[in-house]
């Protein structure tokens, strides 16, 4: 099964914290493809401690539309 991985840019200091969402397990790096190897081995580590069971059990689908919306209508209506 595909994982949706977060990539956070930090704004402040440079640099991206990747995250899957329902676990808390997280990577940093320079670049994406940084963040994401970093995440991975945050993964292993997570699964290491609590188990392959329970990193499944927290994944979730979650269902995602796109919406034809500007932030600058919402403040207007």
């Amino acid at each position: 099964m595909p994982l949706s991985v977060e990539l956070i840019p930090d704004h402040d200091e440079g640099g991206f914290t990747a995250r899957v969402p329902d676990i808390p397990a997280y990577g940093e790096g320079a670049t994406p493809d940084e963040a994401i190897a970093d995440l991975q081995q945050a993964l292993r580590g997570y699964i290491e401690t609590f188990g392959l069971d329970d990193a499944q059990a927290r994944i979730s689908t979650p269902a995602i539309q796109q919406v034809d919306w500007s932030l600058a209508e919402l403040v207007d209506a």
